[in-house]
């Protein structure tokens, strides 16, 4: 049996892979064989049965109880190095050593028991995510010339059109096409309710259709699917150890090492300095060396961690390894961005306002676009989209999907450029648009004179006064600079934001700040209706970094929460950073120590709860795991307490800390 951080992996594996489960299942035959030999040869001895078949069943005991014992001691010899598999083979050798064959076999029995729950106990802890396969269908109806045709989901291509009915799971990852229906989506995302679906929304493998049918468009190839990359995110996740896995794994040699020492110095001392008897001596040795051994230490991190991971999982948090669990839960400041993450990112444009004169049928008045008596609110607006049209950036995407709703012809821009955290600009027939905050203004275009800027200014102040973001547009006209016009836009907040951030304070969080680069007074209009402690606006992505850094000089902890795109050097400089997912974006999954699948804030305090209680019941584990171990030492020591019943407070305790490590697998927050 492998009880030290092999025994993870053998349990990965065992549990992961298909073709492992009947290595598995001859563990659990080797245990019956021990457990028949064990009694067979003790009730052998009782009824005075021939010593050859009382051997003969202890020898089956022996063999079968400590194969995988001795294979595990000489392969981790030849590294070299030495593993607690070996302390056991040899407490069982010394006990048939000195005529003590049961015990010895019930050290064996009761050891390779306790390996076959712990590698079941860590299977167990991936099964939430393992599961996520089975719920993908193998199949989907492609949708070919008006003809459905069942077609598997590795040759199906991007651009493809399936079909689902009600109560099928959808195979694929795509756009509808056509249809309104509701989808469960709590497999992934851990949405408590069914989502409302019709064309233009995304949906993803492995959810359920319920209510109509639709037609998808598919949007990614099977192994790219949001199912699919969750699975693979999860299982990596397992892979990487924690702190305090990380610290028991460059524990576990020295302590065996020590132990092994520590029962020869008890065998040799007595013997050569107070004259005890062999026997009684090495027996109480091979006692000590079982009560010694730190099997439910090694465990309990693993079966706790694991499963806490697992949990997560189901719940539509992605924990990206076992370190950020326990970090977490040591967060007593949170930094929110504000669009995208305390908003719904959404952006909409709101106001378009021109400063030229608009003629009574809103067209153009002279014949160049940008002609200061031909300006229009929609001239202004398709102005405007031609910069952003270049521009990935929320201002910039609403801006040109503001001028297609309106149905303007937006002109052709070239030599685009973009100032990060101020604004953009671009030549559009022939002359230069910018597109900015007053930030932008005032550092980009410092030296220059601008026609009607106190005006744009006023405007704009106003705008932001009633919680709207607001850029002026400057142009060139007759070879001067002047303000064109300006946009205001809006988002909305989430509506599952305040309590949100309600619920982090009731989880123990001190201080929550706002970081964000939209201007002041719309940051602090925002601020206000949470009731966030401290708003820092108008800053650049450098400047975020700083004030996560001068958070980290006040508090254990500090975690960031942003869309993991603008956010990527402040995520990076905190704590743990944490991405909202919308249940599978590319950049948030790859960037995020923690993951928030379908953008869902309110997993956020459960995240934070879930890791608290994995850290508590850490503690929980090692007060077992080593008070086991020193009351049997104690008591061995003292009251020279039997074999039999050190191996069953050693094998109990390993046997319970994984126990306690499977219940995160139910925490529900």
């Amino acid at each position: 049996m492998e009880t030290s951080s092999s025994a993870v992996s053998a349990a990965s594996d065992q549990s992961t892979e298909p073709a492992a489960r009947p290595v598995v299942r001859r563990q659990a035959a080797f245990v019956v064989l021990t457990f028949l030999g064990m009694v067979s040869g003790l009730l052998g001895s009782w009824f005075g049965a021939p010593d050859w078949l009382v051997w003969g069943s202890y020898a089956v005991a022996y063999v079968f109880g400590g194969w995988y014992g001795l294979k595990e001691s000489l392969r981790a010899i030849r590294k070299p190095a030495v593993e607690i598999d070996l302390l056991m083979v040899l407490a069982a050798l010394g006990a048939l050593f000195i005529g003590a064959p049961f015990e010895g076999a019930m050290l064996l029995f009761l050891f390779s028991l306790s390996g076959v729950l712990e590698e079941y106990a860590i299977g167990r802890s991936r099964t939430a995510i393992r599961s996520l396969i089975e719920m993908r269908p193998e199949s989907a109806q492609i949708l070919r010339d008006g003809t459905e045709t069942p077609t598997p989901i590795d040759n199906v291509e991007v651009g493809d059109v399936f079909v689902v009915r009600p109560g099928d799971r959808l195979p694929l990852d795509g756009v509808v096409e056509s249809g309104e229906s509701t989808v469960d989506q709590s497999s992934l995302t851990g949405e408590s309710v069914p989502v409302t679906k019709e064309p233009g929304d995304e949906v993803f493998s492995g959810t359920i259709n319920e209510t109509g049918s639709l037609e998808v468009r598919v949007t990614r190839e099977a192994q790219e699917s949001a199912i699919s990359r969750l699975i693979h995110m999860v299982e990596r996740a397992q892979e990487k150890r924690a702190p305090t896995q990380q610290l028991i794994d460059r524990f576990e040699q020295p302590y065996v090492v020590s132990v092994i020492a520590l029962t020869a110095l008890a065998i040799a001392l007595p013997i050569a300095l107070l004259d005890h008897p062999f026997d009684s001596t090495f027996y109480r040795a091979m006692t000590l060396m079982v009560a010694a051994s730190p099997c439910a230490v090694i465990i309990s991190t693993p079966a706790a961690v694991l499963s806490a991971i697992s949990a997560g999982g189901r719940q539509g948090v992605l924990f990206k390894g076992g370190e950020h669990i326990e970090t977490a839960g040591s967060v007593d400041a949170v930094a929110f961005d504000k669009t995208g993450t305390l908003t719904e990112g959404n952006t909409r444009l709101t106001d378009v306002r021109a400063r030229g004169p608009v003629s009574s049928d809103g067209g153009s008045v002279g014949g160049e676009l940008i002609a200061e008596e031909s300006l229009t609110d929609d001239r202004l607006l398709a102005i405007a989209a031609a910069v952003q049209s270049r521009s990935e950036h929320h201002l910039g995407e609403a801006t040109v999907e503001a001028a297609r709703e309106r149905d303007l012809e937006i002109p052709a821009a070239t030599g685009f450029e973009a100032v990060v955290g101020k604004g953009v600009r671009a030549t559009v027939e022939g002359r230069t648009i910018h597109i900015g905050n007053p930030r932008y203004v005032r550092t980009e275009l410092e030296e220059q004179s601008i026609d009607g800027l106190e005006a744009g200014l006023d405007a704009v102040r106003d705008l932001e006064h009633g919680g709207k973001t607001s850029v002026l547009v400057v142009g060139e006209t007759d070879d001067r600079l002047r303000v064109l016009g300006w946009l205001a836009f809006s988002d909305t907040i989430r509506s599952d934001a305040a309590e949100t951030i309600e619920r982090l304070r009731e989880r123990g969080v001190e201080q929550i700040v706002m970081l964000t680069g939209d201007n002041e007074r719309v940051a602090q209009y925002i601020a206000e209706e949470l009731g966030i402690d401290e708003v820092y606006a108008e800053l650049l992505p450098e400047e975020k970094v700083d004030h996560i850094e001068a958070l980290q000089e006040r508090h254990e902890a500090v975690a960031m929460v942003g869309d993991g795109v603008n956010d990527a050097p402040a995520l990076a400089t905190a704590d743990i950073s944490i991405g909202m997912g919308g249940a599978g974006t590319d950049v948030a999954l790859e960037t995020a120590d923690i993951v928030l699948m379908s953008d869902r804030l309110d997993r956020l305090p459960y995240a934070f709860a879930l890791s608290k209680e994995t850290r508590r019941t850490l503690y929980i584990n090692f007060a077992i795991a080593f008070g086991a171990i020193a009351i049997m030492v104690t008591a061995i020591l003292t009251a020279g307490i039997p074999l039999p019943l050190a191996v069953v407070g050693h094998e109990g305790s390993t046997v319970l800390v994984s126990l306690i490590g499977l219940r995160l697998l139910r925490f529900d927050g």
